[in-house]
């Protein structure tokens, strides 16, 4: 019976096996404040991107779907803490099982394909910028945005297979009132749980699913390294250059700012995802070769995923007011806490200077 509790879905989630020592009652805390925290600030990344002319660039559209990504996936989040304190039965029907789980899959699916989208615009824009220019237009990264999209819904559509309401064979067919890890009574005879389905196991999907995630993480990370180490030796390269002129300083001096500001949000994406497909990989070894350490080990990582996912989902926003001066001043005229006239005479006058250092409008940013 533990081993079926234990089976859990393809995306982070919180272990069913968890115990009332483990903190269920800390992670529902830190939960809840990540959803306020996290649904605030992409809220309003999505409204100063659509709401002010001057913040819609193409790496903002970029930030603006990550943002809607995010928010999705806090929408999942009552049903995981309802997972965690009641793991059976569940009562909210198979359609919903699977929906939810597979919305979180294909949003962090959405989520790296943008990061990298969004690196291989800024190496075109620092190392190309000629080619840049006639290539990076709003148009085509819109299109490039729904293509993503389409690639990440369609690469997370097994879950509906791998994923549903099974009963466990192994449990009483007797209905009692009995008392689970976190105190909460629960009918024994009832076994119905939102679960990986014994079909995934048991046909290898579930192998293929983790092989498949695994690649949607590394390939990305890898290709992420190599693209701002190119692009840092770039930037290195012009600053040691004796003739640049001071036009061309300022640029690079912006540049430096965006770049190092999205090393961040990837570093940030990485630590926060990384414990998943170590727990992920974990479980995955543990139903080739049972063991209790990899079981344990297994738990404790999903203990560690579920709050750093949620914290991924929430993070960005705090990123982008902390290091972009420009999105600080959007936020500040969204809540009416400057002049917006002085603002966008301001921001106007930047857009002319930068237009006049070579710069088109795909290389501004946050």
């Amino acid at each position: 019976r533990k081993a079926q509790r234990g089976s859990r879905s393809p995306r982070p989630g919180v272990p069913l096996t968890i115990g009332a020592k483990c903190g269920p009652v800390t992670i529902t805390i830190a939960c809840t404040l990540l959803f306020l925290v996290g649904v605030a600030g992409n809220v309003m990344t999505i409204l100063v991107v659509s709401k002010y002319r001057d913040m819609r660039t193409t790496t903002n559209l970029y930030l603006c779907s990550m943002a809607v990504s995010d928010l999705l996936i806090f929408l999942c989040m009552p049903l995981d803490l309802y997972r965690m304190w009641r793991y059976r039965p569940w009562r909210f029907g198979d359609a919903l099982c699977k929906l939810f789980q597979f919305v979180s899959e294909s949003c962090t699916y959405s989520t790296i394909l943008n990061i990298t989208a969004l690196s291989v615009e800024r190496y075109l824009a620092i190392c190309f910028p000629l080619r840049a220019k006639a290539l990076v237009t709003k148009r085509r990264v819109r299109a490039l945005i729904l293509l993503l999209w389409t690639v990440s819904l369609l690469s997370a559509g097994p879950v509906f297979v791998m994923v549903g309401v099974e009963r466990d064979s192994m449990g009483p067919t007797n209905f009692t009132l009995g008392m689970n890890e976190t105190e909460f009574f629960l009918e024994v005879g009832d076994t119905r749980e939102c679960k990986m389905t014994h079909y995934a196991v048991e046909s290898g999907l579930m192998g293929a699913m983790v092989w498949l995630s695994s690649v949607f993480f590394f390939m990305p990370v890898f290709c992420l390294t190599v693209l701002y180490s190119l692009i840092g030796r770039r930037l290195w390269q012009r600053h040691r250059e004796t003739n640049s002129s001071s036009r061309v300083a300022h640029r690079d001096k912006s540049n430096r700012q965006t770049i190092k500001m999205l090393v961040v949000v990837v570093l940030a994406f990485v630590l926060c995802w990384l414990p998943f497909h170590v727990g992920r990989y974990l479980q995955f070894r543990s139903l080739d070769a049972p063991s209790p350490l990899l079981s344990i080990l297994s738990e404790y990582c999903s203990l560690v995923s579920v709050v750093l996912f949620y914290l991924s989902a929430a993070i960005n926003p705090i990123l982008y007011n902390t290091m972009s001066w420009k999105y600080r001043g959007a936020a500040a005229r969204l809540f009416g806490l400057t002049d917006s006239q002085t603002s966008r005479g301001r921001t106007a006058s930047s857009m002319k200077a930068d237009g006049l250092n070579g710069w088109t409008e795909s290389t501004v940013s946050f």
